[in-house]
C-alpha cells in the first residue's frame, strides 16, 4: 500500500498526515476501553464520550482512505494480469479509485487543521454607534435586528445583557448573548466596522447619508479559564436608568465595574437585582479579558495572522449597507448581495460561508508550505 500513498504535488507530506491518522484511530480505540473501564464514573464517561465524537468523523474518513487504498494496490497488481479483459476491468478501476483518493486525501488534510478551540462557544456581541449620531444609533440598531434574526434561523437564543437607548429608538451601545452550538465558528468573522449609506427618515432634502457602527464578537469564557482576582475589579453601583414614572429604580441596582488592571470598565442595569447585574457584568468582563489575551497570542504569529481572511479589528471597515442601490458589500471577499431586506433580516450564510472558505483554503496553503 505504501507506494500509492503519495501525496499530490508533492505540497503536503502525506506521510505525516497518515502518520498522524494513525495515532488519532489508536487514541479512537484506546476511548473505547477507558469507556468500558470506567463505566461507573459517569462525568468520566461523559467526557470521554465528547472526545470520541469530536474523533468518530476523522477516523471514519481515514478508515475509508485505507479501504480505497487496499482496492487500489489490489487493482494495480491485476495491471499485470495475462488476460486483456482484466487487465481492462482493473485500468478501469484504478481510473475511478485515484481521484476518489485524492478528494478523500484533501478532505483529511482539512480535518486535520487545528480548530479554533472557540468554535464551539456561545458569543458575547458589543454594537456601538459610531460617527452619524442619531442615524448611527439607528443603524446600530438593525445591526441588533439582523443578528438576532440570524440566530432565530438558527435555534439559537438571545439574552440582552446591557443596551443603551437614544430617544429615537436606536442604541448608543446594546452588549448581548448569543447561546447556541457553534455560534462563535459562525459570527467571528463579524468583527469590525460596518457602515450603512441611505437616506435619513430626519433628512428632508433626500441627501444620503454615511454613517458607521462597530461590531465585536468575543467568545464566552467561564471562570476556570479567565482568573479575575478580587482585589483587581473594583465595583460601583448606581440607580438604574429607566423611562421615568414607574420605572425610575428606586434601589441601586446597577452595576459597574472596573478592572484596575488594564482600566477596563463595564456596566449592566437592565437585570431588576444588583446580584444579577454583576453576575453580567463579570461574563462580560471575562469575555473582553479572554480576548484580549487571545490576541496578545495572536500577534506574536504574525504568519498565521496574515494567512486568514482580515484580521477581525474593529478598526477594519469589513462591510457596506446601501440602502439606495439595495446592495450589501462584504470588501474582505469582494462579494456584494443585491438583496439588502434580506441580508438585514439574518440571511448572512452567503457571506459568512465565503469567509470560512477563504480562510480555510488560506490555512491549507500554509499547511502545505
Amino acid at each position: 500500500m505504501q507506494q500509492i500513498l503519495c501525496a499530490p504535488s508533492g505540497r503536503l507530506s502525506v506521510w505525516d498526515m497518515l502518520e498522524k491518522l494513525a495515532g488519532i484511530e489508536a487514541r479512537f480505540e484506546e476511548i473505547d476501553r477507558e469507556m468500558a473501564a470506567a463505566a461507573e464514573d459517569y462525568q468520566r464517561v461523559a467526557e470521554l464520550a465528547q472526545e470520541r465524537a469530536d474523533l468518530e468523523p476523522i477516523v471514519t474518513a481515514y478508515r475509508e482512505y485505507k479501504s480505497l487504498s487496499q482496492q487500489l494496490e489490489e487493482a494495480r497488481a491485476l495491471l499485470q494480469a495475462d488476460d486483456a479483459e482484466m487487465r481492462q476491468l482493473a485500468e478501469a478501476e484504478v481510473s475511478e479509485l485515484e481521484p476518489r483518493m485524492e478528494v478523500l486525501a484533501e478532505r483529511l488534510k482539512k480535518m486535520l487543521l487545528p480548530r479554533d478551540p472557540r468554535d464551539e462557544r456561545n458569543v458575547i456581541m458589543e454594537i456601538r454607534a459610531g460617527t452619524g449620531g442619531d442615524e448611527a444609533s439607528l443603524f446600530a440598531a438593525d445591526l441588533f435586528r439582523m443578528y438576532s434574526r440570524y440566530a432565530e434561523s438558527r435555534g439559537w437564543k438571545v439574552e440582552v445583557l446591557s443596551q443603551n437607548e437614544t430617544g429615537v429608538g436606536g442604541f448608543k451601545e446594546i452588549i448581548f448573548l448569543i447561546k447556541g452550538k457553534g455560534a462563535y465558528s459562525r459570527l467571528k468573522y463579524e468583527s469590525g466596522v460596518h457602515r450603512v449609506q441611505r437616506v435619513p427618515a430626519t433628512e428632508s432634502s433626500g441627501r444620503i447619508h454615511t454613517s458607521t457602527a462597530t461590531v465585536a464578537v468575543l467568545a464566552e469564557a467561564d471562570a476556570l479559564e479567565v482568573d479575575i482576582p478580587e482585589k483587581d475589579v473594583r465595583m460601583e453601583v448606581f440607580r438604574s436608568a429607566g423611562a421615568g414614572g414607574q420605572h425610575v429604580q428606586k434601589n441601586a441596582t446597577a452595576v459597574r465595574l472596573i478592572h484596575e488592571p488594564t482600566g477596563m470598565v463595564v456596566q449592566c442595569q437592565d437585570e431588576r437585582s444588583q446580584l444579577q447585574n454583576r453576575v453580567r457584568a463579570m461574563s462580560i468582563l471575562r469575555a473582553r479579558l479572554y480576548e484580549m489575551e487571545l490576541r496578545k497570542r495572536q500577534q506574536a504569529e504574525e504568519a498565521l495572522r496574515r494567512s486568514q481572511v482580515g484580521t477581525g479589528d474593529r478598526s477594519e471597515k469589513i462591510r457596506t449597507y446601501n440602502f439606495p442601490q439595495s446592495r450589501v458589500t462584504d470588501h474582505r471577499i469582494s462579494m456584494s448581495s443585491h438583496n439588502l431586506q434580506a441580508v438585514l433580516d439574518g440571511d448572512l450564510d452567503a457571506f459568512i460561508d465565503e469567509l470560512a472558505t477563504r480562510e480555510e483554503a488560506a490555512r491549507l496553503q500554509t499547511a502545505r508550505n
